[in-house]
């Protein structure tokens, strides 16, 4: 018999793995889940003991040739359905359809299907007909429909194979059984416990209502899911059903849930809400697992070393990736203190951490060995794994990484390195002082200051080094470009004493379109620096660009001086660093306007980041003409800096040179008569058009928003303030009223 496991994203290969253990045949994974060859005993065993399949179909047949609804049911009639329902019988059917012309409405492919039963079973019992039951049925069937490949099942395990049926109540947060299941598989724990003969140790510190600690215990004490709770499977009904396999199946799971629960077991199940806790511990006690698991309330950014066990374990856990905790705190305070707790305290444990929002992830402060992808109602997941050292293994890594830098630095550079160093030596004598003195933590160290070594050189921090080199020209071999690549990498290492871990090193080449909002990586390593009393999140390697202009610094501050009390614009906001200025500024209101969703949900959280969460900031994906077109608001401070050319797909493209006249118009129609327009771009032929210069007051400010650190780069931006030009009204001459006789 062929069946197909059906499977939610990303757990194919588990089902796969829980198909071969159950004891099938011929297994391959296929669209939308697995299919396999079983008998009657592998498919109970099946049934039984899969933790992540979602239902069990038995396939009847399938036609590759099914072009029209009409052929659809004449297809349908032939098949024998007396086999397996009969008129004192209830049925119901389901159906799947994609890629199918001929059914707009899915639901009517299950009509013709229902009507074609109903027909051969009145054929068959003299006009009797069984009654549809969509609730509780006897029998369902399914129709899969693929083009014009059609697919007809029966349902053999019955609806919500993944429904343990433990839940007696649930946390507003929910995690179902199956993705707990399919978490738990991917870690470390599963893989000791299935390769020793003890227990590993597991702690889930945000249990919720514990779903993965229930889970886990299942798993540890050898008892089928299938089992947890009383239920009807689908089989039970059908006329191919052998009570006696059946019986022999159970009695399988049950010894070996007899010898799992006597195993040493020990789980660990904490949050720091007393109600999630009561939920949990109700929920073990109906799955008959709450002897294993010791459920605590405890807030885990509290914890001393005394709260964790003893024998070092596994942490697997779901932690809060929604906009705010209970506690209405920023979740990036959450996930450091997280991070914090795990150095400090939890030193030679794994860790497995479920979380939606990946950026997240980077306040943990802990690089993933790896990570698996997963869904979680629509929301694409991270599991990010980590190992924690422990103080030995720590210092032991330093120790070595010290050797291996000091054995580096001890080489002589190369001649081209040196001339290099030399350059980074003299503009970093000049530049750091100068910083330190204005209190900029962020700037500028090198911008192709020698035609052999192309590249701009930022320090961030002083503890990070963004390296992005120009692409070289094609006359240039590759491997003399590579070659002078690694002499600036080493001089730039030597030069800043920076750890060659925190250098990150990208190609600048021409953006065309969209392309500049790609991600270059995968990384979703974000970093914290600092700015004029504000912080940014910036981003070394997955972007083009970092999410930072260094050299808007100056204009920046300028906004911020400029915007209190303001209706503030800013217009191709990207990651709105200049709106933080202009909150920070005290702005009345902050419009951001940008196509790309992905800088715009970096703008919000930048705004997040220092506190600016209030309901008069506003964020708009669009193209910055179109906003300024179809909104008729009036800015008092508008900050325009649009892009030298952008050909995006679906809107026309954009020349700052040739539409400078259309877009600073435009701006100035949403202008207030007294404010400012701050117009910046980088375009480094960029010349203000005489008609502007004729119609409002422009004044070029270049000289003074560009940074020390950008000192040797004159043309890096241009910049102006524009203003309306003043009305001057022209007072009537006094007219003296003479009056005749």
């Amino acid at each position: 018999m062929i069946f197909f496991a059906i499977s939610a994203l990303y757990m194919n290969d588990i089902i796969e793995a829980e198909a071969t253990k159950a004891g099938c045949t011929d297994v391959r994974i296929v669209s939308g889940g697995v299919e396999f060859q079983a008998d009657l005993a592998a498919a109970y065993r099946f049934c039984l003991w899969s933790r992540t399949s979602t239902r069990l179909l038995l396939g009847l047949f399938e036609d590759d040739d099914i072009q029209t609804a009409d052929e659809l049911y004449a297809a349908s009639v032939q098949i024998p359905w007396e086999n397996w329902v009969n008129p004192e019988m209830t049925f119901s059917i389901t159906e799947s359809v994609k890629n199918c012309p001929y059914l707009k409405n899915s639901h009517f492919g299950a009509i013709r299907l229902k009507d074609a039963v109903v027909d051969r079973i009145r054929e068959k019992f003299e006009d009797n007909r069984p009654m549809v039951d969509k609730e509780d049925s006897d029998v369902v069937f399914h129709l899969h429909v693929d083009g014009d490949k059609v697919c007809w099942y029966v349902d053999f395990s019955g609806k919500g194979l993944h429904k343990r049926g433990y839940r007696a109540e649930q946390t507003d947060a929910v995690l179902s059984e199956f993705l707990a299941a399919s978490v738990l598989y991917r870690t470390e724990w599963r893989r000791t416990l299935e390769n020793t003969e003890t227990v590993p140790v597991l702690l889930d510190p945000f249990c919720g209502a514990g779903t993965l600690a229930i889970e886990a215990a299942l798993w540890a004490s050898g008892q089928a899911p299938g089992l947890v709770t009383a239920r009807r499977f689908g089989f039970l009904n059908l006329p191919i059903h052998d009570p006696d396999i059946w019986d022999d199946v159970v009695d399988e799971a049950l010894a070996s849930a007899e010898l799992g629960c006597k195993r040493d077991i020990q789980i660990h199940a904490w949050d720091c809400d007393p109600r999630a806790i009561a939920i949990a511990r109700e929920n073990a006690q109906l799955a008959h697992v709450e002897q294993f698991i010791d459920f605590q309330v405890k807030d885990f950014t509290q914890i001393t070393v005394e709260d964790v066990p003893k024998t070092i374990g596994y942490v697997v856990t779901d932690p809060p990736y929604g906009m705010r905790t209970a506690s209405n705190q920023p979740l990036e305070v959450l996930y450091r203190a997280m991070g914090k707790q795990f150095n400090e305290l939890f030193g030679g444990w794994n860790i497995a951490i479920l979380c939606g929002q990946q950026e997240l992830l980077s306040y943990v402060d802990m690089k993933p060995d790896r990570t698996n992808t997963v869904n979680n109602g629509g929301i694409p997941c991270q599991i990010a794994h980590y190992y924690v050292f422990t103080t030995e293994e720590r210092q032991a890594m330093i120790e070595r990484a010290i050797q291996r830098k000091a054995e580096r630095l001890a080489q002589p550079l190369s001649d081209g390195a040196q001339m290099a160093y030399n350059r980074l030596k003299k503009n970093l004598e000049k530049i750091q002082p100068l910083m330190k003195k204005q209190g900029v933590t962020c700037y500028r160290i090198y911008d192709a200051d020698m035609p052999e070594y192309s590249a701009a050189i930022d320090m961030y921090e002083n503890k990070y080094i963004s390296l992005q080199e120009y692409a070289p020209p094609e006359t240039i071999e590759v491997e003399d470009a590579l070659k002078r690549l690694k002499e600036l990498i080493d001089a730039t290492e030597r030069a800043t004493l920076i750890d060659r871990d925190m250098i990150f090193v990208k190609q600048r080449t021409q953006q065309k379109g969209d392309s500049q909002y790609e991600k270059l990586g995968k990384d979703d390593k974000f970093y914290l620096v600092n700015e004029n009393g504000a912080r940014y999140m910036v981003n070394f390697s997955d972007y083009l660009d970092t999410g930072l202009f260094l050299d808007h610094r100056p204009i920046r501050a300028e906004i911020a001086q400029m915007a209190e009390g303001k209706r503030f614009l800013n217009l191709f906001c990207y990651t709105g660093s200049a709106t933080v200025q202009a909150a920070k500024g005290g702005a009345l209101s902050t419009v951001s306007v940008d196509t790309s969703s992905t800088y715009l949900d970096w703008a919000v959280k930048n705004m997040e980041l220092n506190g600016y969460t209030e309901m008069n900031h506003f964020f708009y994906r669009s193209d910055s003409l179109q906003f300024l077109f179809d909104t008729y608001d009036r800015f008092d401070l508008i900050f325009c800096d649009p892009p030298t050319y952008s050909n995006s797909k679906g809107r026309d493209s954009f020349d700052v040179d040739r539409d400078q006249v259309r877009l600073i118009k435009a701006c100035m129609m949403h202008l207030d008569p007294k404010g400012t327009l701050i117009f910046s771009c980088n375009y480094r032929k960029f010349k203000m058009d005489e008609r502007l210069l004729e119609e409002f007051d422009i004044e070029n400010i270049t000289e003074r928003t560009i940074g020390d650190d950008f000192a040797r780069d004159q043309k890096i931006h241009y910049c102006f303030l524009i203003r309306h030009r003043a009305v001057v009204k022209i007072a009537a001459p006094k007219m003296k009223l003479v009056l005749k006789k």
